[in-house]
């Protein structure tokens, strides 16, 4: 496949509205430096009809010349136009119920959204320089009303639609039957596919959207989002290089300080397995897998360290440690330590996270080392 994919960041709108979470000023500019630095392409960076803060703090950003281009989020009228026009942003995204279901809990109808689409389309195009539409619920939507929407946005001159996931409803195979049929029913327009996780699919179904021809994706960094979040900026991009064995232009080194600093700013403490970028997802403990990685990291472990700016944890040991990973453990300190001793070791761990329930730490095992040392015999 020679295509590649356009990645939306969306950490600072859609992030943001994930409850609990407010980035101030200075949170924004270290997040916004960071995706510069990683080479994202485009932020969406607020939704300017919030109040005149958030258009400030919009100003202040596009002000610093990041490399990336900047979206601002709007409602489909007048009024959020007039205020994303304020913080001098490269673009729009205008989004619109499709659903007959937003439609509805809108008060709204049909016509109204494809008469509406056609009057903030032609109020925003001497606006800005770049106008999408966001498709909201799109799959959620009526193929053939949908369809009708596609075709409307880019007969009144949108440069890109978006298919939201809005309540994360989609699955892999739903998601490429659905790209493959607007692909098939509108092939020129450019789509952008909006991912949300409520069933813990948003990064696979992001993938799937991109292999059934969507050419750009919204994502967070840490999935940070609205309920179950948003598809993951750092699980997107992995998956695409391991998985889909499609190069990017990201700078993948930065990945983890990107999750760690937003970890941090936005008060959602990761889950230690999160993949990518979670603390434990390159922690090895079970004596079958330490045995082969010792000789090659790559038997149990597609993900190498520093190509997400981390580096290679030592083992842990615990209930399911063997003595590969004990003898490794000392031989790389200089230590010897002999079958017995390793024997006496092993048994002591094991022992130990019966009891206690957790793993023992470095400096645990260096005392037990230092005890048997002091063994006049082979075994204590």
């Amino acid at each position: 496949m020679n295509r590649k994919l356009h990645i939306i960041d969306t950490t600072l709108r859609d992030g943001e509205q994930a409850p609990g979470v407010v980035f101030g000023l200075e949170d924004k500019l270290k997040i916004a430096t960071l995706l510069d630095q990683a080479k994202i392409p485009e932020l969406e960076i607020g939704t300017p009809i919030m109040g005149k803060q958030e258009r400030e703090e919009m100003r202040v950003l596009i002000s610093h010349g990041f490399n990336f281009k900047t979206l601002a989020w709007c409602r489909a009228t007048h009024e959020d136009i007039d205020a994303a026009e304020e913080t001098g942003c490269y673009g729009i995204s205008i989004s619109f119920p499709v659903s007959n279901i937003q439609i509805k809990a809108m008060g709204k109808n049909r016509a109204w959204v494809l008469s509406r689409l056609k009057q903030i389309l032609s109020y925003a195009q001497d606006r800005f320089s770049f106008i999408a539409v966001g498709a909201q619920d799109a799959s959620r939507a009526e193929l053939s009303f949908l369809f009708d929407f596609i075709e409307q946005a880019q007969v009144v001159g949108a440069q890109r639609v978006r298919i939201a996931d809005t309540v994360g409803i989609l699955n892999p195979f739903s998601t490429t039957e659905l790209f493959q049929h607007i692909k098939k029913y509108c092939p020129d327009m450019s789509l952008c596919f909006h991912g949300h996780n409520d069933l813990g699919m948003a990064t696979a179904n992001t993938i799937a959207a991109f292999n059934a021809g969507a050419d750009a994706v919204d994502v967070t960094i840490n999935g940070l989002g609205e309920r179950a979040g948003n598809a993951a900026l750092e699980e997107v991009v992995m998956a695409l290089d391991l998985s889909m064995r499609i190069p990017t232009t990201i700078k993948t080194e930065l990945l983890c300080k990107m999750s760690s600093t937003v970890e941090a700013l936005s008060g959602r403490k990761l889950q230690e397995s999160k993949p990518i970028t979670g603390h434990a997802v390159l922690i090895h403990k079970s004596g079958i897998h330490t045995n082969s990685l010792i000789n090659d990291r790559k038997s149990y472990q597609i993900i190498e360290a520093k190509k997400i700016g981390t580096k290679e944890h030592e083992f842990v040991f615990g209930k399911h440690s063997g003595k590969a990973s004990i003898v490794n453990f000392f031989q790389k300190r200089g230590l010897k330590i002999n079958e017995n001793q390793c024997e006496w070791i092993l048994g002591y761990v094991k022992q130990y996270a019966n009891i206690f329930k957790r793993e023992i730490i470095d400096d645990e095992l260096m005392r037990l080392y230092l005890h048997i040392s002091k063994s006049p015999h082979d075994s204590v």
